[in-house]
C-alpha cells in the first residue's frame, strides 16, 4: 500500500515513472553504427565518470560530445551523437499526465531527476509538441541534476528540496523506480514508494 497517511508533498522521479524509457535502444543504436564499446561506457545503472560529470553539470554539452567522440571507435557528428543518445527516450502516456494534473490540486508536487541537457531538451520539446504546454508546469518546482550539480542518491539532493521548500520529510513522499535512490531518500526521513517494473503511478490507489 502507498503510505498516503499525512502526506502533503510528493516528489516524483522522471524516467520510468512519468516518462517511458528504454536504455537498451541507445545501446543497440550505438552498436548498429559501429560503436560496440558504448555498452562498456554506459548502462542505466552503471556509467563512467564522463556521464556522471555531464549529469551533474560539471561539463557542457559540447565537452560531453567531444570527450565521447574520443572514446568511440568511429567518427560521429554532434547530431548523430544526440540522436543516438536520445533513442532511450520514449513517450509520456497521457493517463500519467492527467494524473499529475489532478494530484497537483491535492498535494504540493515536485520533480527530482537525474538527467542531462541533451535529454532534457528532447523530452521537453516532445512534451510541448504533444500536450501544448510546458512539462515543468506540472509541478510546483523541478530539480534536474545537471542544473543542481548533484544527483540521486546523494542525500544532499533530497535535503536541498526539503529545505528550499520547507517540506517536512514525514509529510513528503518520494516515488522512484530505482531502489538505490529510494534508499537515499529514506536516509533523510522522506517517505518512499518503490515503483517496480511493470507497474505505473496510475496503478496506485490515490
Amino acid at each position: 500500500m502507498l503510505p498516503l497517511h499525512n502526506i502533503k508533498n510528493i516528489i516524483f522521479d522522471l524516467g520510468g515513472v512519468i516518462l517511458n524509457i528504454n536504455p537498451a535502444l541507445t545501446l543497440d543504436e550505438f552498436a548498429n553504427i559501429g560503436c560496440h564499446n558504448f555498452q562498456e561506457l554506459y548502462t542505466q545503472f552503471t556509467q563512467t565518470e564522463l556521464f556522471d560529470r555531464f549529469e551533474t553539470g560539471q561539463i557542457t554539452t559540447d565537452d560531453f560530445r567531444n570527450e565521447l567522440k574520443q572514446k568511440l571507435p568511429v567518427s560521429l557528428s554532434n547530431e548523430q551523437i544526440d540522436e543516438t543518445w536520445n533513442k532511450l527516450l520514449l513517450d509520456f502516456p497521457e493517463e500519467r499526465i492527467e494524473l499529475l494534473q489532478k494530484l497537483k490540486r491535492r498535494f504540493r508536487t515536485f520533480l527530482l531527476s537525474n538527467t542531462n541537457e541533451i535529454h532534457y531538451k528532447k523530452y521537453a520539446k516532445d512534451f510541448r509538441k504533444q500536450f501544448c504546454f510546458e512539462f515543468n508546469s506540472l509541478f510546483e518546482k523541478t530539480y534536474y541534476s545537471f542544473r543542481e550539480n548533484m544527483k540521486k542518491p546523494d542525500e544532499q539532493f533530497f535535503i536541498k528540496i526539503l529545505e528550499e521548500n520547507k517540506l517536512n520529510p514525514a509529510e513528503t513522499l518520494f516515488i522512484d523506480d530505482t531502489e538505490i535512490h529510494i534508499e537515499g531518500a529514506k536516509k533523510t526521513g522522506i517517505q518512499t514508494f518503490h515503483l517496480t517494473k511493470g507497474t505505473s503511478i496510475n496503478d496506485i490507489l490515490w
